[in-house]
């Protein structure tokens, strides 16, 4: 297992398989307070629109409504980044990626304090999940 971090999120590799990685990020996140809202098959899409392969991928929109409600309350217009995505996927080499948004990077772009510690605690709260991921 390790840990990646990159100026938009955060990834951990895991040796479950995809199945068993999407299921176990998906209860984290709810043990967190999140709810997945939406959720993009994009090996789905590859195959339907372009014709080709691509590793399953699976992007997750992940909401805390009570976080989320403080954001819109401090800023209307940072529903444009709304809701934390997290992006489950298969590795050719086996086990499966993990990424999380980085909040603090993407609430960066808004020119609001307030949002600085909405974002730090769901950023506690997304590392939370990929350490109990990782370890």
């Amino acid at each position: 297992m390790s840990a990646t971090d990159t100026t938009v999120g955060f990834s951990v590799d895991v040796p479950l398989a995809y199945e068993d990685a999407d299921l176990r990020t998906r209860e984290l996140l709810k043990a967190e307070g999140f709810g997945v809202l939406t959720e993009i098959d994009v090996r789905a899409t590859m195959r339907e629109k372009l014709d080709v392969d691509f590793p399953r991928y699976e992007i997750l929109g992940a909401c805390n409504p009570p976080l989320a409600h403080r954001a819109l309350q401090a800023e209307p217009g940072v529903g444009l980044l709304l809701p934390c995505n997290v992006v489950v996927a298969e590795r050719e080499e086996g086990g499966s990626r993990v990424s999380f948004m980085d909040p603090m990077a993407v609430l960066a772009l808004v020119d609001n304090p307030a949002l600085d510690v909405i974002a730090a605690d769901v950023a506690e709260r997304l590392r939370r999940v990929a350490a109990a991921l990782d370890g």
